[in-house]
């Protein structure tokens, strides 16, 4: 249980960015030995909120008190000085280095002057064994899964011995399994008196595991409430400022004839899929499932071509088509949202115009010259139609919400008008009132004759909006269920055998 000394307090936090103002009066308390829910819709402040804290950013106004004491937090490596460390929902980790090199980064153990690989990698291995984490230290970290590499930095994080640990969406890509043992962790770390913020639009998960919820919009405080007093009902209303009723909006499109055939489709490259065969309907939402590992990503990537095949088909309207690299998809009528929108999704230091308009740019080309009247139109169709909140169309994406960078990147796709749109977690790290407008967009495609395909780890979203339900284990398709069919509530228990079949 979460004591009674106060541990942090930030009070009448400003923060302005061009155009926008983040923070306007904010505020956060947390306690040690608390781990408190940190909500609010995409933009609403709160990861902004910990940067503050954290020294990434500098507050323009306000005090922050640590252990009864303000302090001037002026980077990072200050903030760890002080005990307050932070993981980040974007990963910043040295891909092409292990993952005993990233846990201590900036700190090696030296024997003699020089790095002492011994100790560090024995002490990585201490901390792993305190946090039953299964992964090896020598491991180059750019070659483990997301979820892998988010257990990594929260391993890196401990190893600080922070008072204050920040965890910005931690459980947005895990699998069930995987989060259930990053609470135990979080639970442990409470129980030593260790204050975590934990930042998450996944409110079951908060309603279980957090003693209270502070709840912000538009970069103001709204409430700060004991978890046990709210329904997921009562969080929604503070987030949005109203009622929202249904999680997914009503389904009225109407699978036709098959658009695409996937035959026996293996990877050139291992870990990928294997023998993977399904097919896809005009107006069709197919949802992929899977354990953490079961190679959901690499199946859309194989289709795509950004990961190469080793044999199989890819046939569309009964004709083979070749995707040999992500140009050639597109050409074929494909579009592809990522996983990971800061790597692979977004370009940071670019505005939302070249965001938005940079996989269809041949059609604002004239006579060697580019349309800006097209493009600004187009821009604004972006903007508006998605709901993205931002001050204008020049603004860089990089001071986006991440779930305003995530709308940019779904219009950008849309523009190209694909005929398949393969989504990996496009509601990743996203509030309740943007999935869904989201799930919207998703049923418009579907209603307009598109295929969909959308990989998940949310398994009431895809029973929520999928026609039906890929199921991937250990890189072969396990089985495919169908939702049109009455399962008597047993759609959950379904998916989990399936996809426990080959592991």
């Amino acid at each position: 249980m979460a004591g009674n000394t106060t541990l942090l307090e930030m009070v009448d936090i400003d923060k302005q960015f061009p155009g926008v103002k983040a923070l306007d009066h904010a505020q956060f308390q947390l306690q040690s030995g608390e781990i408190h829910a940190l909500m609010g819709e995409n933009g609403a402040g709160k990861s902004t909120l910990m940067k503050c804290l954290f020294g990434i950013y500098k507050k323009d106004r306000g005090r922050v008190s640590l252990e009864g004491k303000e302090v001037h937090i002026n980077d990072p490596r200050h903030a760890l000085d002080h005990g307050v460390a932070m993981v980040h929902q974007e990963l910043n980790q040295v891909l092409r280095r292990s993952v005993m090199e990233n846990m201590w980064l900036g700190r090696f153990p030296k024997k003699a002057g020089f790095i002492d690989h011994k100790k560090m990698y024995e002490d990585t291995l201490k901390i792993f064994g305190q946090l039953e984490i299964k992964l090896n230290p020598k491991d180059i970290i750019g070659d483990l899964s997301v979820s892998k590499r988010q257990m990594a930095e929260i391993a890196k994080v401990v190893s600080f011995d922070a008072k204050v640990i920040v965890l910005d969406e931690p459980t947005s890509s895990l699998a069930t399994e995987e989060a259930e043992h990053l609470f135990r962790i979080i639970k442990k770390l409470a129980g030593k008196g260790v204050g975590i913020i934990f930042i998450s639009h996944k409110m079951d998960e908060i309603l279980r595991n957090c003693h209270r919820v502070t709840v912000m919009r538009d970069g103001k405080w709204i409430a700060t409430k004991e978890s046990g007093d709210l329904t997921m009902n009562e969080i929604i209303k503070l987030m949005v400022g109203r009622d929202l009723i249904n999680r997914f909006p009503p389904k009225t499109n109407k699978p036709g004839a098959v658009l695409l055939e996937v035959k026996n489709l293996t990877g050139k490259f291992m870990p990928s899929c294997i023998d993977a065969s399904f097919d896809l309907r005009k107006g069709e939402i197919l949802g992929i499932a899977g354990l953490v590992g079961s190679r959901r990503t690499e199946l859309v990537q194989t289709v795509f071509g950004t990961m190469k095949k080793e044999g199989g088909e890819v046939i569309v309207r009964g004709t083979p088509v070749h995707n040999k690299d992500s140009c050639l998809a597109i050409r074929n009528g494909f579009a592809l949202v990522t996983e990971e929108r800061r790597a692979t999704g977004i370009f940071p230091e670019m505005n939302i115009i070249f965001n938005s308009l940079i996989a269809n740019m041949r059609s604002y080309e004239k006579w060697g010259f580019l349309s800006t009247k097209k493009m600004s139109k187009d821009t604004g169709w972006v903007v508006d139609s998605m709901n993205v909140k931002t001050p204008s169309q020049k603004t860089h994406i990089k001071y986006l919400s991440g779930g305003n960078q995530q709308k940019v990147i779904i219009g950008r796709w849309l523009l190209a008008n694909p005929d398949i749109l393969l989504m990996d977690e496009p509601t990743r790290g996203i509030d309740v009132g943007a999935k869904y407008e989201i799930y919207q967009l998703i049923l418009n495609q579907a209603n307009d004759g598109k295929g969909v395909v959308m990989v998940s780890s949310e398994m009431p979203e895809l029973i929520g909006i999928c026609d039906r339900i890929l199921v991937m284990s250990n890189g072969r398709v396990a089985g495919i269920l169908d939702m049109h069919e009455d399962h008597q509530g047993k759609e959950q228990e379904l998916i989990m055998h399936m996809a426990a079949k080959y592991v």
